[in-house]
């Protein structure tokens, strides 16, 4: 029989290469959606979509990504609200469901973010001993972080992933940095000294499924690549594999009568390193920024 896994914020960016990658593993999914289901690929009838967790009576381990896209819009009060909700709150109501469960699963993989270390020196590398700030991203991922926790009391082996910057043409960052880029427009972002802590998503997903095997493991894993890099670096790699300029810088100040707050995510950054999963073992596909970018744009 097919094991089971819930997963959350399987419909986005992360999961169009996530579900496929579970169902070839041999899992049987259910997947929690605002989409109507009816269109929906559920893979040769592996993926049952859901509107609410109630309809799930048991599983062996769940995903939980969900959460709005943290710069889809500016922060405002309401959206910061959004944002909260949309992690902490769908976090605590899966854990609530999970305590109702006969048998809880089995293990929790549960989505954070690099900005739970808030913003740092381009010359200090961080790995998971690290603590966070105070400002708004890392208290949402803290926020997240403890609502996730609470599932150990249940028995629940929960795996917190910290997750950088993910890497595919499709989405993402990458996908929108690509049209002033291929237009010969692109350039670094401010400075171009901030860090960029960055994954491609195939190795995403391999860290997911890692983590999802691997008994032994539990606490904060940071997803990112063992090399981090500036935006300028990252800038130019993008241009080089395209075979275009890197020579348009966007100021700050642009950035930031565009998105206001959120736009120190992008002006500001931190040098993020994957120790603990480097010590388990995980073996990482595209660890250097030229051939993910290259990779990425193949796929």
């Amino acid at each position: 029989m097919d094991r089971s896994l819930l997963v959350t914020g399987g419909t986005g960016f992360i999961g169009y290469q996530l579900l496929p990658t579970l169902v070839e593993a041999g899992y049987r999914l259910w997947v929690l959606t605002r989409r109507e289901p009816a269109s929906l690929n559920t893979l040769g009838g592996k993926i049952c979509y859901i509107s609410s967790f109630d309809q799930v009576a048991e599983v062996d381990g769940v995903i939980n990504l969900a959460g709005e896209g943290i710069v889809d819009s500016r922060w405002s009060e309401r959206r910061k609200q959004q944002l909260l909700e949309s992690r902490e709150n769908l976090t605590l109501r899966l854990v609530d469901w999970l305590g109702g469960l006969s048998r809880p699963p089995e293990a929790m993989i549960s989505g954070s973010a690099v900005g739970y270390y808030g913003y740092h020196d381009p010359t200090e590398l961080l790995d998971e001993s690290q603590g966070g700030q105070q400002d708004f991203a890392s208290t949402l991922c803290q926020r997240w972080e403890a609502a996730a926790i609470k599932a150990e009391a249940l028995g629940v082996r929960v795996c917190r992933l910290r997750i950088g910057v993910v890497l595919a043409a499709n989405g993402g960052a990458l996908g929108r940095m690509l049209p002033p880029f291929k237009l010969g427009l692109g350039g670094p972002i401010a400075t171009g000294k901030q860090m960029i802590s960055w994954i491609q998503r195939e190795d995403l997903i391999a860290a997911i499924l890692f983590l999802l095997h691997s008994n032994d493991l539990s606490g904060a894993f940071n997803a990112t690549s063992p090399h981090p890099v500036s935006n300028r670096v990252f800038s130019e790699a993008l241009a080089k594999v395209l075979g275009r300029p890197c020579w348009l810088p966007v100021p700050a100040y642009a950035m930031r009568l565009l998105l206001g707050e959120a736009s120190d995510l992008l002006v500001k950054g931190q040098a993020v390193v994957p120790e603990r999963l480097l010590k388990a073992g995980f073996t990482f596909r595209h660890p250097l920024i030229s051939d993910a970018i290259e990779y990425s744009l193949k796929g």
